[in-house]
């Protein structure tokens, strides 16, 4: 099954020439923005020379310059959202340099260290200044996202959808598009994903605690990287020069989860220094402990029996009990090397561990699938032993992972009005690893006569069931046999890069703006390899789940006899010497997964960039050369003529070449009324996973097979935005967005299939289709009621929702929704800042989405819409301390998925979690 070629999106752009009348070389204006206190950097602030049309931006340390000024006297003027703009007037002689400093707000202004207000005011006044179409999230100078992880904090953005992962978020879905279509950057690296089999990066990873901000860039310009289709989401740290003055801060939580009963610490520590006039360092450092349970129930697959009624011929019932540690730091060095100078080295370092411990009874009632249930009582079925064997498997998994993400960048940046000049090396390394984990621990029975089971399917979300005839026997511990010892001694996923990029600019003034010429390169060097070595233990007879009982915790229904936590692994290894090892089994399964792949990607742009006070144009084309070792095996099952399963080593090699060119426009008559309108050309290179030669065939004649001739997605996008700033702090936004992409890559399965002339009776692989395409609009409203009579100039709203209309059409003819498309997104915000009080009460909310493409659309699985509300609450008991309380999940969303099935929702996985509570101090000082 693959998607059909379509008509691909026709875009033509025009030469654009422009002719520039260049002043003779005169003085430069240069100076600082902060706020009233002097405590933080104003990144954003707006800064004009009224009497040349000419308008910059401060960079993330407040500062800013502008060369090519001709001498006279000058009206220069400051502004930034949330505050009233401020004026002075400058004298800027024949030669040499001239210092304007300015300092915005004050206590009427509310400005803008602390709190909702500030964060708002940031956001906005960097959206304000973008590019292109960009959504914005800050944290105050000293405060913190009330969220456990980076994906969390990207949840209140318009167009943004976050997949969890057992309650918690983890991938990012921007626009209704496969999280795989993004790519994220941490102060500038591009961070490889730890994961074996995807490109994304889980940003459960990342604790919100170290992050200054995050930028999601939904529009493109030749000096990005151009390696999106959803956007580039850029994560950055804090630097020593964001902040006017030394700054230290210590927060101490307790996390309790409803569920697990359990109270659990976090702590952080955060500071910024200056070591004289030039050097600074700042960094940070969070520690988060959380254990909390899932309760989960499986059906998968669904069938139909002759007289038509709907049954699962499989039920899990699943109890988890999670521990998960995350680990943040971040350091950074920053040296002002001269008045047009800035060198820098930052570094970051995290680490997640997840030890889970799932308990599962798994009823198989197979062996009915050809005649259905043995009864049917409305929306009750039977099945009983006596017609077929019903197998019933008790199992537990201890499984320890741990995933490091670090980076580390080098660089300067020189900007002297005139000249622009920026490099940087790079190194990110991400891994996951697991040293010994239990997956699983089996024991099993099968019963026939004398035992009946009845599966009553009415409930909304999940069936029960009961035992009506040998529940004795089912319920006893000793009726289960070992049948499984599966011990994974090595899963080790190594991904790392290498980074150089360096750019140069000449900004040429004019009568009526500035024009710029820019051009730069880049070299990425990546590595990513996965390796993957077990055990499997054959069938014992000798041992019963009552030799590793335990207690159940699960609260959805009754799960049965259950195998102990803690205590599987210590009886395992007391009895590991006793248990054969299946030699076969364990080489074939540590051999069919490995590879190893090299990726290098070399780039360079040229751009030319026109900026007065009411128009920007960015057009320009990035050249991205790619060039693919891959490295994989070819491995057979054939454990009737081999002692061991033959290994074929398989190398491939490949490259290609994009041009990709882009023209960006912003647009305002009104500093407050801004029109942005992109054209632009992106690519996504194919997981390295799917890429890899990797073949396997099993007993069954069933093959699967990696692919290194897939080409990458490819898309032509067009965005449009406009955006209105009115009142102290308040912001209007819509944008509306098209892509059409061709090249799309699913993952197909064919029966009868040739390989390499072979004929196989399954074969499972990933090719390229056609073309899909992706439409929508992304709407938002930010507005602190200061006008309001007090207290209520305190409340605050921010308000977004999206609409993404996807279509991809399948080789049988079937037009699909593209999987992780949620059509419709809302997040709403009410805040109250004022005084020692800062209340946040926010919902989320996101439609179904498909989650995989089934045979047929009876077969796919979606994912059930989620409405979550969190509550946040701030005390300031003094200037320095304050105190806080987060209720997260308050309502208790579950998570569902399922599939259409005769009419009605059929269970794939349901899943609570209950509520978490957080609370504690920050002390800064």
């Amino acid at each position: 099954m693959f998607v059909k070629f379509r008509q691909p999106l026709g875009l033509s752009v025009s030469a654009l020439a422009l002719c520039v009348a260049t002043p003779a070389l005169a003085g430069e204006l240069q100076g600082f923005v902060v706020d009233s206190s002097e405590t933080v950097a104003l990144q954003a602030a707006q800064i004009s020379i009224v009497e040349l049309n000419r308008t910059t931006t401060a960079q993330s340390d407040g500062s800013y310059i502008f060369g090519d000024v001709p001498a006279g006297t000058y009206t220069v003027t400051a502004s930034y959202v949330g505050a009233a703009p401020v004026s002075q007037t400058v004298t800027v002689p024949a030669e040499g340099r001239v210092e304007a400093n300015f300092t915005i707000g004050g206590e009427s202004d509310k400005i803008i260290v602390i709190g909702q207000y500030a964060n708002q005011a940031s956001a906005l006044s960097r959206q304000r200044a973008a590019d292109g179409v960009v959504s914005v999230l800050t944290r105050d100078a000293i405060g913190q996202f009330p969220d456990q992880n980076a994906a969390e904090s990207l949840r209140r953005l318009p167009g943004i959808n976050i997949l969890d992962d057992q309650g918690e978020g983890r991938f990012v879905s921007v626009r209704g598009l496969d999280p795989n279509l993004n790519a994220t950057s941490l102060n500038g690296v591009r961070l490889p994903s730890p994961e074996s089999d995807v490109r994304q990066v889980a940003l459960d990873v990342i604790s919100s605690d170290i992050i200054e901000s995050i930028t999601v860039k939904k529009s493109l310009t030749p000096d990005m990287d151009a390696d999106t289709i959803g956007a580039s989401i850029e994560i950055n740290t804090t630097s020593a020069f964001d902040r006017k003055k030394n700054y230290y801060a210590v927060r101490a939580e307790g996390s309790y989860n409803d569920y697990s009963g359990k109270l659990t610490p976090k702590g952080s520590f955060d500071f910024s220094t200056r070591l004289g006039d030039n050097f600074g360092v700042a960094g940070g450092i969070s520690y988060y402990k959380r254990e909390f349970e899932t309760d989960n129930i499986e059906s998968d697959p669904w069938a139909t029996a002759p007289d038509g009624t709907a049954y699962s011929p499989v039920l899990e019932l699943r109890d988890y009990d999670v521990k998960r540690t995350r680990i943040s730091g971040s350091l950074s060095f920053d040296w002002r090397a001269s008045d047009t100078t800035t060198a820098y080295v930052r570094g970051s370092w995290s680490q997640f561990d997840d030890h889970e411990y799932r308990r599962r009874t798994t009823f198989d009632f197979g062996e009915f699938e050809d005649d259905g249930p043995s009864a049917v009582s409305g929306d009750t079925v039977t099945f009983d032993g006596a017609d077929n064997d019903i197998t019933v498997e008790r199992d537990m998994k201890d499984r320890f992972e741990r995933q490091r993400i670090q980076s580390v960048v080098v660089g300067s940046d020189t900007d002297t009005g005139e000249w622009k000049l920026n490099w940087s090396a790079s190194y990110a390394r991400s891994t996951e690893r697991e040293d010994w984990s239990l997956d699983p621990v089996r024991f099993a029975a099968d019963f026939d006569d004398g035992v009946v089971i009845a599966v009553d399917n009415s409930g909304r979300y999940y069936p029960t069931y009961s035992v009506t005839s040998g529940a004795e026997d089912v319920n006893d511990p000793t009726k289960y046999t070992l049948n499984r010892v599966e011990l994974t001694t090595l899963s080790d996923s190594v991904d790392e890069e290498w980074a150089f990029k360096g750019d140069v600019a000449r900004t040429f003034a004019g009568a009526a703006g500035d024009f710029t010429v820019q051009a730069g390169g880049k070299a990425r060097l990546r590595d990513k390899s996965y390796n993957f070595e077990m055990l499997r233990y054959k069938k014992s007879k000798d041992y019963t789940l009552a030799d590793a009982l335990g207690d159940q915790t699960y609260r959805l229904i009754d799960m049965g006899p259950v195998a102990s936590k803690e205590d599987t692994a210590d009886w395992f290894r007391a009895n590991e010497g006793d248990l054969k090892i299946d030699a076969y089994k364990s080489a074939l399964d540590s051999a069919v997964d490995d590879y190893s792949v090299k990726e290098d990607i070399y780039a360079g742009y040229a751009l030319g960039r026109w900026d007065s006070d009411t128009l920007r144009l960015i057009g320009g084309v990035r050249m991205e050369r790619t060039r693919n070792t891959l490295n994989g095996q070819t491995v057979i099952d054939d454990e009737d003529n081999y002692d061991l399963p033959p290994v074929t080593p398989v190398t491939f090699k490949r490259s290609y070449t994009d041009w990709l060119p882009s023209l960006t426009m912003r647009f305002n008559t009104d500093p407050n009324l801004i029109a942005r309108a992109a054209v632009y050309k992106s690519l996504v290179r194919p997981k390295l996973s799917a890429m890899a030669p990797r073949f396997n065939v099993n007993e069954d004649n069933e093959a699967k097979v990696g692919n290194p001739d897939l080409l990458p997605y490819r898309a032509w996008n067009g965005d449009f935005g406009l955006d209105y700033y009115f009142g102290e702090n308040a912001g209007l936004s819509f944008s509306a967005f098209y892509k059409s992409i061709s090249n799309y890559i699913v993952e197909t399965r064919y029966d009868d299939y040739a390989v390499n002339g072979v004929t196989y009776k399954e074969v499972s692989t990933y090719r390229n289709g056609g073309s899909a395409e992706v439409a929508g609009f992304e709407a938002s409203y930010s507005q602190a009621y200061t006008m309001l009579p007090a207290p209520l100039d305190g409340l605050l709203t921010q308000l977004n929702y999206t609409y993404t209309y996807s279509r991809g059409e399948l080789d049988d003819g079937r037009v699909i929704q593209l999987p992780s498309n949620s059509r419709h997104t809302f997040n709403a915000v009410i805040g109250f800042d004022k005084g020692p009080i800062d209340l946040r009460v926010a919902g989320t909310y996101r439609s179904k989405y498909l989650d995989e493409v089934g045979s047929e659309a009876s077969k796919d699985r979606w994912v059930d819409n989620h409405f979550q509300v969190d509550i946040s609450l701030k005390y300031k008991v003094t200037d320095n301390i304050r105190l806080f309380a987060d209720w997260v999940n308050v309502n208790n969303a579950k998570y569902f998925a399922y599939q259409n099935l005769e009419s009605r929702q059929r269970l794939l996985q349901y899943e609570e979690y209950g509520p978490t509570v957080k609370f504690g101090a920050r002390v800064t000082f």
